[in-house]
């Protein structure tokens, strides 16, 4: 990376990593969570984009010199090969299920049972094995035969794969045109695992009712992983805030919110703003009924992307106090509105949320692919007139403290421990037993993290 790379990438940052954090900055930060309209704009289908890893990376590039005015990109599509090599029954895919121009589709169900709770908190990854995989992963329908061997070994080649072409993406970004990324890293609330992957709305809404204690297990059960998860992904220097997408909320009572939702997502959330991490949370949908909750977190830990459904106003009064927000750009206007429409909303937004900082433009969690390329140039220069706060330069970025502050996460999951293999073949160490321990079972953990983000 050149020196004046280096130095582009460092405002840019800085600059995001302040609004976050609710100090002074430059000027109104670009830094939009999603952005398909960089896909559409390449002139490339989603099936293209995600079957083939060096368009995808090009599109990225291409885009950010295209717009160099943006403090952030990211595109927020999957590797196509992830969802094929198990033949996932969760996701619609673009060109093999799907038009090529359509974003996939998650496909919502009842994969496990009301009957199954015990089962799937006490011997997670039995439930997994037995009940789960065979429901949602064409490929393993038939347990145990030489196809469903494959499609294993394949996915798990494919996991170090596809985290390489992460990297190499990111990486061509800072090294070229000295690009950040919003986010690293990944923490779901354990409701949303629990409703979204296994039980489905329909079915979650009943437990509520029906099993309320199995639920809340079931939560708790579920947290330990997504805090292993969380950490193993995050940003070491604790730079870019983990991303958090949540679903339910929106359709639950305050009642509900407060007894299965928040609990174990305050829980995890705060651990890892303890360890030193921010956030970047996707309010989707209506919040409204919730977001006071959001002040609980410390001030400018937590970046909340507010959806269209919910009044951008009415939350910077709420909660904008304590935390920074994005939003106010309607998804319609972005689509189907003129670039003096766009002007006149970004303008009144900087002149009311965004006036003493703490407020990033955006539509409703992203930039939607249909917006008109007259209005996303619009957002863009309209920041640029009405958006500074002052003749900079931007913050330089800060780097944490490394390590976990001296909080304890959950190490992954073990199923076969080195004492247990040991015993098994009466082995006598004569050598260091240590070493050999060590990556027996840092494997192992490697394998029950894999069984259990396979969902």
């Amino acid at each position: 990376m050149s020196e004046d790379v280096k130095k582009l990438y460092n405002e840019r940052l800085g600059r995001y990593t302040a609004a976050i954090a609710l100090e002074p900055t430059d000027r109104v930060p670009l830094a939009f969570n999603s952005n398909y309209f960089a896909e559409k704009d390449s002139g490339y289908t989603y099936q293209q984009i995600m079957y083939d890893p060096q368009i995808w990376a090009q599109l990225e590039v291409d885009f950010a010199k295209k717009h160099p005015e943006l403090d952030t990109v990211r595109t927020n599509i999957q590797f196509s090969p992830n969802y094929d090599v198990v033949n996932t029954k969760l996701y619609k895919v673009p060109g093999r299920d799907i038009d090529p121009n359509s974003l996939q589709q998650f496909v919502e169900g009842e994969y496990m049972k009301a009957d199954e709770y015990r089962m799937f908190i006490d011997d997670p990854i039995g439930f997994r094995m037995d009940r789960y995989f065979p429901r949602v992963l064409g490929e393993y329908k038939d347990r145990g035969s030489t196809r469903s061997y494959m499609a294993f070994l394949k996915s798990g080649f494919l996991q170090g794969i596809a985290a390489g072409l992460t990297r190499e993406r990111e990486g061509r970004l800072q090294n070229e045109v000295g690009m950040p990324v919003p986010v690293r890293g990944g923490f779901t609330a354990p409701f949303d695992v629990l409703s979204d992957n296994f039980r489905g709305l329909n079915g979650i809404m009943r437990d509520m009712f029906r099993q309320p204690d199995d639920v809340l297990e079931a939560c708790e059960a579920i947290l330990k992983d997504q805090l292993a998860r969380a950490v193993s992904s995050a940003d070491p220097k604790k730079q870019l805030p983990i991303f958090i997408a949540t679903h339910k909320p929106c359709f639950m009572s305050p009642k509900q919110f407060d007894k299965f939702y928040w609990p174990t997502f305050y829980k995890g959330v705060m651990t890892l703003i303890e360890a030193g991490w921010k956030f970047r949370i996707f309010l989707e949908g209506n919040w409204e009924p919730h977001w006071h909750h959001m002040a609980e977190f410390p001030k400018g830990t937590v970046l909340c992307d507010v959806d269209n459904e919910a009044d951008i106003f009415k939350a910077k009064e709420t909660f904008g106090h304590k935390q920074c927000i994005t939003g106010g750009i309607p998804t319609h206007m972005l689509i189907l509105g003129t670039p003096e429409e766009i002007k006149a909303r970004v303008k009144l937004l900087c002149e009311t949320v965004g006036k003493d900082g703490g407020w990033i433009p955006q539509g409703g969690g992203h930039i939607p692919q249909d917006t008109k390329p007259e209005n996303f140039r619009a957002l863009i220069d309209a920041v640029i007139e009405y958006g500074k706060y002052s003749d900079g330069p931007a913050p330089e970025p800060k780097v944490g403290t490394p390590g976990t502050n001296g909080v304890e996460f959950p190490a992954p999951g073990i199923v076969t421990p080195w004492d247990v293999i040991k015993a098994e073949n009466d082995w006598i160490i004569p050598g260091d037993e240590e070493l050999i321990k060590h990556w027996w079972e840092r494997l192992d953990r490697m394998a029950y993290s894999w069984v259990m983000t396979r969902s």
